[in-house]
């Protein structure tokens, strides 16, 4: 166990304009709420939104394996994420630094602007295509009392999804603009809440189903989908999916576990939240897709489309609650809080927390607002895709460089120096090896998703990406001896 930081070691002793504000700095042990239960809430709300749901249905149907062989592959994705994030989230818990500071260390002071701000845009863009998503639910529960209005659209939208879509805005405005401690009361209510009702409409489902579920069941589990490659290659693809579903958490999970009191009760809320959360949920998704199957004739993996299959109001209202609940709370996990960091990196004595939060949610409005009319329909998604699968190297950069370069140990008044020859200047502020490693291991993870070709390893190119960058990083850095430290031993 790494001993635990004193907190006079925390404290920034020179002030770097460019690298230092309050929301970046060292966060000390006695101003940290954060346990077990947050960290829980965090996998809960980034799992049991709209489309987690629809992934974990659609795997059982889709890859034509038994569907316990589908139940055990989601599982292991559970159990690697758990193991990824412990890692990239065991510095912060010691250090109280987010990501785009814990970068800094590997990439260089001003290098780390390069994979904070890859994070930054693509977390802004799924705000925006969230935002959208979430307001859905709530002009389902307009229409279900006003009616849908008089069919008349502006960029694709109705009024009532105009309305509902700046209400969801405006929303989650007010949250974070009260500060983190309001994002994890959210957190610890949306979460629990969504599996309240998801567990609820299992069991209405079920018995509605009656003594023909179970055959459905059974079908599903049957494993007849005609699918091409063999039975082990969709295993691995499933768990390939899973794990790049979580891709973008795993890599700044620092940002969340800097709040965290022990790495204890990380590792507690990470094991509960993932590979038990993730079993729990696939069983609750699996039996609700063969209910469907049986109620309806149609095996339906989103759950809006089983509301309206059902058609009451009661269960529309509770419904649209829930489902903008789990929505805006992913949007919060995975699509606000990075970005609000990496923005405060680029100018730190201009953009705090709150304001890189807010230039988040202005950017992502325009996005959320042309997703219909504009965006969804030119491939935009993929573009993301495709960032996505090229941050995948600085995951393996990040791990490698803490555990196996500087041994668990980094200097923290030099992560906010950027004076020549402070320990992570490198050269101008960039690490040139950690550069080289991940062009080169980028470039194989992009090809991934961009090259025909390599089409059939797009579901392992995050996991690749991720090796690749910490093997070349860890090559190349061995010209370089580890940075002495003496603080924090």
């Amino acid at each position: 166990m790494v001993t635990a930081m004193k907190e006079s070691e925390l404290d920034i002793q020179t002030i770097d304009p460019t690298l230092y504000n309050e929301d970046l700095a060292p966060l000390p042990h006695s101003k940290r709420s954060w346990g077990a239960f947050e960290i829980f809430n965090v996998w809960s709300n980034d799992i049991q939104s709209l489309f987690g749901y629809t992934l974990a249905a659609s795997l059982f149907l889709t890859y034509g394996l038994n569907g316990w062989a589908v139940m055990a592959a989601i599982i292991l994705a559970g159990v690697i994420v758990m193991y990824l994030v412990n890692l990239t989230g065991k510095p912060s818990v010691k250090y109280g630094i987010p990501f785009p500071v814990m970068v800094r260390a590997s990439m260089g002071v001003r290098g780390a602007n390069l994979p904070a701000m890859l994070r930054a845009i693509i977390g802004i863009f799924w705000y925006g295509v969230q935002t959208y998503f979430a307001s859905t639910a709530v002009a389902l529960l307009i229409t279900a009392f006003v009616g849908a209005g008089d069919g008349s659209t502006f960029l694709g939208l109705s009024a009532v999804a105009w309305l509902s879509f700046v209400i969801v805005w405006l929303f989650q405005i007010a949250i974070f603009w009260q500060g983190i401690e309001r994002i994890k009361h959210f957190l610890n209510w949306a979460g629990p809440l969504v599996y309240v009702v998801m567990v609820v409409l299992m069991i209405v489902v079920w018995f509605q189903a009656g003594s023909d579920l179970l055959p459905a069941v059974s079908t599903i589990f049957s494993a007849d989908t005609e699918r091409s490659g063999s039975a082990v290659g969709a295993f691995l693809a499933i768990v390939g999916t899973m794990v790049a579903y979580f891709a973008a958490v795993v890599i700044n999970f620092g940002d969340f576990t800097r709040f965290v009191k022990t790495e204890r009760q990380m590792k507690l809320g990470n094991l509960l939240g993932l590979p038990l959360n993730v079993a729990f949920f696939s069983f609750i998704a699996l039996i609700i897709t063969a209910g469907t199957l049986v109620l309806f004739g149609d095996a339906l993996t989103n759950p809006a489309d089983i509301v309206e299959r059902v058609d009451s109001l009661p269960l529309t209202i509770v419904a649209a609650l829930t489902f903008f609940a789990a929505t805006v709370g992913i949007n919060l996990v995975a699509n606000f809080i990075p970005p609000a960091y990496d923005l405060a990196n680029l100018f730190p004595s201009k953009i705090s927390f709150k304001v890189g939060g807010l230039i988040t949610a202005v950017l992502a409005f325009f996005v959320g607002a042309l997703w219909v009319s504009l965006i969804s329909q030119i491939g935009v998604p993929g573009f993301v895709n495709a960032l996505g699968a090229v941050v995948a190297p600085f995951y393996g950069i990040i791990v490698v460089d803490y555990y196996l370069v500087k041994r668990q140990h980094l200097d923290m008044q030099e992560l906010f120096s950027s004076a020549p020859g402070s320990a992570y200047y490198y050269v101008k502020g960039w690490n040139r090896r950690a550069l080289l490693a991940f062009g080169g291991a980028a470039l194989f993870s992009i090809s991934t998703v961009l090259v025909p070709a390599l089409s059939g390893l797009e579901g392992y190119g995050w996991m690749m990406g991720a090796a690749l960058g910490g093997l070349f990083y860890f090559g190349l850095m061995q010209s370089q001896r580890p940075v002495a430290v003496t603080s924090g031993t």
